[in-house]
């Protein structure tokens, strides 16, 4: 037979015919019917004119369509000949039902459509004689990776029946299917768009990683979303796929992702000081890409480590983002607003801007509005902030914080410093310029009641900016390394989403380090220099308020931006709260408030609190406010402190007619 008919003939032979052709070979022939695929598989390899041996070369060398894929994931993956049958044959049964009938037909006694161990030993066994088949193919690269499945755990091992799984062996077909706990790419409503940095950033690891494929990026965000679309943008660049994979059951994904040009990504969020080891997945020899918060370290086997920290666009870069988020043509002066003033993260941005255009389209407009994005920062990203803080929503107008002209002053500095601080350090020395962070830090200090809390919730309705207050409960424990987590985890969130972070009694978590006596004060000091650190490196806004500052460690101070007093209001202090809280539904005269102003020394918590009872009374009588009903608050409130009414207040409150008289 010419060489030049021997190829032809090669050609029209795929690897399950030479599979099936050496099943008819070892096993007796017989007049049933049912060995019709084997017979036929013979008489075609018999036409080829060659051996066994050297068929698989040719098919090797030069493989039909059908089984191209299968035979580059072979040489990728280093299968020897015994392998590479066993895989065809187990792959063919899969894909025809008449071939697992006719093995369970061979096979009988022992029965089964799939091929045993002792079947491919005396089928295969002769492409390497020199080896043991069975102790072989176990502890092959097929059996490691998960190409190939070993069933039927307990019985002898000539008995036991492999497999390909399902997800291989459509890959295998060239179709594609969806390995258990994993997603390919990202849906038409994940997508959001990257800024040109990010692009050109993403396009630089994966040259990187092209160079040398074994390597790991950590792309550290705080938005899982945006750190999706970037590993997207990453696999995109080295013309492959990302496959985003939620499970540790990770055999047989590495010849899955091979076959259908997939890049692993795996999510994590992690603690402060928590490390978590990457599984290895055997088959893949790749880059890896790893999308995880800023705390926390990834162990990463055979591989070295990029980390890639996802910093805040630009403002310029943000000023796109918004127009794309909104689903404007063009910038208006509502993106530039935005862009000015809010320093958000790029899935931030997509996740605002989306929720914006709901609200606009509920209020059956087509364009969001201020307002829209305002109400919409309210919402989270699934970030669960709101198990660690509680969501301070009431607005505060400028008219309802009464405080003195100096501590406005300082507020309004405050707020000054907020807007600016991107940019702060932008045309000052290097020595201001070094480890700048956009960060702000700001402590309120003063008496109970002095309004302190509602200067804060003032402080975020003027930004525009939503005001979570931490819920110590939820964030301290008793358990060493919990209180730092949560904190952790707290700020991280908080920080992607540019919310106010508001810590009430704050020296409950920053208080003094003290004397090492025990064991407790050591790791209470750790704890304390953690907070410390941690809200240092913080990159949002933070308010913490406190009776006294003197509670404080002295290193704290110096990571202080602002300290505002609040002191007890004086006279005129007073007569504004007074006339804030009882408005236009009063009877009271200006002479019974400055009455009030004058004798009556209250914090505003206590002003309130005297207006609400008045309120009681009067409501209770149908009338408006008299000034016997606020005495009579008033009196409440002095009684709660230890101290007596006033005597020329007491004496009118015992003689409301006549004090309304005169």
């Amino acid at each position: 037979m010419s060489a030049v008919a021997d190829t032809s003939a090669t050609h029209d032979l795929r690897l399950s015919d030479l599979a099936l052709a050496a099943v008819a070979d070892v096993c007796p022939g017989d007049e049933s019917s049912a060995r019709a695929p084997l017979d036929d598989a013979a008489a075609r390899l018999r036409r080829a004119g060659w051996s066994a041996r050297r068929t698989l070369e040719e098919i090797r060398r030069r493989p039909l369509p059908g089984d191209d894929r299968l035979i580059a994931l072979a040489n990728a993956l280093g299968l020897t000949d015994v392998e590479l049958m066993a895989v065809a044959l187990a792959a063919v049964v899969e894909d025809q039902a008449s071939i697992g009938r006719v093995l369970a037909h061979v096979q009988a006694p022992i029965g089964g459509s799939r091929p045993t161990l002792g079947l491919i030993a005396r089928a295969f066994g002769g492409l390497h004689p020199d080896q043991s088949t069975v102790p072989a193919l176990l502890g092959g690269e097929a059996v490691r990776t998960g190409l190939l499945t070993v069933l039927n755990d307990g019985t002898p091992l000539a008995e036991r029946a492999v497999m390909v799984p399902a997800p291989l062996c459509m890959a295998l077909a060239g179709v594609e299917s969806r390995w258990p706990g994993t997603t390919i790419d990202l849906s038409k409503d994940e997508r959001i768009t990257l800024p040109d940095s990010f692009i050109a950033d993403a396009r630089r690891h994966a040259g990187a990683l092209a160079a040398n494929g074994r390597r790991a990026v950590i792309a550290r965000t705080g938005s899982r979303l945006e750190g999706r679309n970037v590993a997207c943008a990453v696999a995109s660049a080295l013309s492959a796929r990302a496959v985003f994979v939620d499970t540790d059951q990770v055999i047989g994904l590495g010849p899955w992702m091979q076959l259908c040009r997939l890049i692993p990504v795996f999510c994590y969020e992690l603690a402060p000081g928590e490390r978590r080891r990457l599984p290895d997945v055997p088959g893949h020899s790749g880059p890896v890409l790893i999308v995880c918060g800023p705390d926390g370290s990834i162990e990463v086997p055979h591989c070295s480590v990029t980390s890639w920290p996802l910093s805040i666009p630009s403002e310029a870069a943000r000023h796109s983002l918004w127009i794309a988020a909104l689903g404007l043509d063009r910038g208006d002066a509502l993106i530039d607003q935005l862009a000015r003033d809010y320093r958000h993260s790029v899935g931030r941005i997509a996740h605002v801007g989306r929720t914006a255009r709901h609200y606009a389209a509920l209020a059956g407009r087509c364009t969001p509005e201020h307002d829209d994005v305002v109400e919409a920062a309210w919402t989270g990203e699934g970030n669960g902030i709101d198990a660690l803080a509680e969501a301070l929503r009431s607005p505060v107008p400028d008219d309802a914080l009464v405080v003195s002209t100096a501590v406005r002053e300082q507020l309004e500095s405050l707020i000054s410093r907020c807007r600016r601080r991107e940019s702060l350090a932008d045309g000052l020395g290097v020595s201001a310029r070094t480890r700048y962070r956009p960060g702000v830090r700001a402590l309120f200090t003063g008496p109970s009641g002095t309004g302190k809390t509602l200067a804060a919730g003032w402080i975020a309705s003027r930004l525009g900016f939503p005001l979570y207050r931490v819920d110590l409960a939820s964030v301290t424990s008793k358990y060493i390394g919990e209180t730092e987590k949560n904190l952790s985890l707290l700020l991280a969130r908080a920080e992607h989403a540019e919310v106010i972070v508001f810590f009430d009694e704050a020296d409950a978590l920053f208080g003094k380090r003290t004397d090492i006596g025990n064991a407790n004060d050591r790791f209470a000091n750790a704890q304390t220099n953690y907070l410390l650190q941690r809200i240092e490196q913080y990159d949002g806004i933070v308010v913490l308020t406190s009776n006294s500052q003197e509670r404080f460690d002295e290193a704290f101070a110096r990571r202080l931006d602002f300290i505002v007093d609040f002191p007890l209001p004086g006279p005129e202090e007073r007569r504004a709260l007074w006339k804030s809280h009882l408005g236009s539904g009063s009877t009271l005269s200006t002479s019974e408030l400055n009455a009030l102003a004058v004798l009556v020394d209250l914090s505003g918590g206590h002003t309130r609190n005297a207006v609400l009872a008045a309120a009681v009374r009067a409501r209770h009588a149908a009338r408006g406010i008299t000034f016997d009903d606020v005495l009579a608050g008033v009196e409440g409130e002095l009684r709660k402190l230890g101290r007596q009414m006033p005597v020329e207040l007491a004496r009118r409150h015992s003689h409301p007619a006549t004090a309304h008289s005169s």
